[in-house]
């Protein structure tokens, strides 16, 4: 289990220095403590409370294997964003925002192909046949990628969360992410708003050491996250490989039961009915269980808004129409009204009937579920 955040380290690192008064965001009013000396002051109780939040939503995504795109393009937060991401292998936007990064993904796709040729032609020799022009052009280009792209070529689909460092700095980011229902995390200052950030975390997004340590708590949940996911495809193949001689087993009690007498068949047969029935809520316990977060468009938020209104299961959520969807949400708030569910029965259906990589391959060629 990571370590809470405790007050006593954020208030050291300055994570309670707001801005001035007069450049609030009267949004942000829940947060504020106090004032002192023309300068918001945060309150850290909520700060540890929000953070931790925060840590185990993040925590959940990355266990259900989605990566999570951390975005910090200001000075002061490059390099330690960049140090502690890349710890946990994932994807980062540390340069300039590119335009259309998650709306118009399928481009950007290709330019980090792009980027993948180029280091073909370096093996297979075909680099060497061009003139010595040509391959300056191609150098620059390639070191254009890397600079703008390279920490996000390993993402192959949208992102399962956005982690946003200065959200008034990143407001094209936080647009985007609205437009496609994927979750917002933020490190917001008082002069931001709070409204559009799914999982708010009030704090100082000036200061490096305020950032490291907002950094180094959220990274080690997502380390968390992994660490399970990786333990729990260890035991599944495990678990596979104890079925295969238990499945032997029960080929030979089958043939052994086909050689006996059929009288000898009825009672068994009613044996089997007792087990079946003792298995039946075993089975609707399993179903009760299912990960919601894995249909796109659907955030941890939003599967909680699901789980009260009665929907634990692909399957029940397949069952439901659009409109259905749409009042659940709508009863929930006005921040989920304006989300788009109607792909959201379609998948759900898939998983419901395993087909993953079905599933899979339709979230890789559309908008984060929008068709």
């Amino acid at each position: 289990m990571a370590k809470k955040a405790e007050v006593k380290d954020l208030l050291e690192a300055g994570v309670h220095f707001g801005h001035l008064t007069r450049k609030w965001n009267p949004n942000m009013a829940p947060y504020i403590y106090m004032e002192r000396n023309g300068i918001h002051v945060i309150n850290l109780y909520k700060t540890a409370a929000k953070l931790e939040e925060a840590s185990e939503a993040l925590k959940k995504i990355a266990a259900s294997g989605r990566k999570i795109l951390f975005v910090a393009t200001k000075k002061q937060a490059k390099d330690i964003v960049a140090e502690k991401v890349a710890n946990v292998n994932m994807p980062y936007i540390t340069e300039r925002w590119p335009g259309g990064m998650l709306t118009n993904f399928v481009t950007i796709r290709k330019a980090v192909k792009k980027m993948a040729s180029i280091d073909r032609m370096k093996k297979d020799g075909t680099f060497l046949t061009l003139s010595k022009k040509e391959r300056l052009q191609v150098d620059r280009l390639r070191a254009k990628l890397e600079k703008n792209l390279g920490s996000i070529s390993e993402m192959t689909r949208l992102p399962g969360a956005l982690f946003i460092v200065d959200t008034m700095r990143e407001h094209i980011a936080v647009k985007e992410a609205q437009k496609l229902n994927i979750p917002i995390f933020a490190m917001v200052d008082t002069n931001s708003d709070p409204r559009p950030i799914d999982f708010v975390i009030p704090s100082n997004d000036d200061a490096s050491k305020s950032i490291e340590i907002i950094m180094t708590h959220v990274t080690n949940a997502v380390a968390e996250g992994l660490t399970e996911r990786k333990s729990e495809k260890q035991a599944a193949t495990e678990g596979q490989d104890a079925k295969a001689p238990k499945a032997k087993k029960k080929e030979t009690e089958e043939v052994k039961e086909e050689k006996a007498p059929k009288a000898k068949a009825a009672p068994k047969a009613e044996e089997k009915e007792t087990v079946a029935k003792k298995e039946a809520p075993k089975k609707a316990e399993k179903t009760a269980a299912d990960d919601l977060t894995k249909v796109e468009g659907i955030g941890p938020k939003i599967s909680e808004v699901f789980n009260k209104a009665g929907i634990n299961s692909f399957a029940e959520l397949a069952g439901k129409s659009e409109d259905d969807l749409k009042a659940i949400l709508a009863d929930a708030g006005s921040r989920y009204a304006s989300k788009n569910p109607a792909s959201w029965p379609k998948q759900a259906k898939m998983a419901a009937e395993g087909k993953w990589d079905e599933l899979k391959e339709w979230q890789d060629n559309t908008k984060a579920g929008v068709e």
